[in-house]
């Protein structure tokens, strides 16, 4: 079995726009990714590492342990073998409570890359490949995200395209979330259950020629 570890955030953990409620595991991306994967008769696993509000490489001033460097080689570690790690993280690094611009996410991108592959994986382990996905650009902010990602809809801007610029650089995958799926409507932020189904039936598509040995 080829285990693919998904490290993201609330877009990736399901959060139901609107609500503090989560899409089952055969809704969300990763689920679906899986199921597709699954039945195309490739003997996979898909782990999700996805917490809410996960930056790149910085702190939440409110809530501990949302700086997503920090203990990540230790959960590459972890879960090794691992034939692909799914990077999907940026938008939270738009919060209002940040002035950071999508050159600054995408180095932040460009560090958890980095991280993954000095993990202190086992000897003989494989350094997985590393899939960097966009995610789809944040709109209009609103109802209980509205203070939360005020001005996020202009900080993002361009972040699709510095991503794929550090994923060139360090040779990595890059697939673009904002192609097949869309913020939703009810907060500008999380994604509803058709556009999770929409993203994991397109990354189907992306990850096979992707994944590393069995």
């Amino acid at each position: 079995m080829r285990q693919i570890l998904v490290y993201g955030d609330s877009l990736s953990w399901g959060i139901v726009p609107g609500t503090r409620a989560r899409h089952p595991f055969d809704v969300r991306w990763p689920g679906v990714l899986e199921r597709q994967l699954t039945e195309a008769g490739l003997d996979v696993r898909v782990i999700e590492d996805c917490l809410n509000g996960r930056r790149t490489v910085w702190e939440d001033p409110f809530k501990p342990g949302r700086n997503g460097l920090v203990g990540l080689e230790q959960r590459i570690e972890l879960h090794s073998p691992l034939a692909l790690v799914v990077l999907m993280l940026g938008n939270n690094d738009f919060q209002s409570m940040h002035p950071h611009t999508a050159w600054h996410a995408a180095q932040g991108v460009a560090a958890l890359a980095g991280a993954i592959r000095r993990a202190p994986i086992e000897p003989g382990m494989p350094v997985p490949p590393i899939l960097i996905v966009a995610p789809p650009p944040v709109t209009r902010p609103a109802g209980t995200m509205a203070d939360k990602f005020r001005g996020a809809d202009e900080k993002c801007r361009g972040l699709a395209a510095a991503l794929e610029a550090v994923a060139a650089q360090a040779g990595c995958a890059f697939y673009d979330a904002g192609g097949v799926a869309r913020c939703s409507p009810t907060d500008g932020v999380h994604l509803d259950a058709a556009d999770h189904i929409a993203l994991g039936e397109a990354l189907a598509t992306v990850v096979p020629p992707l994944l590393g040995p069995a």
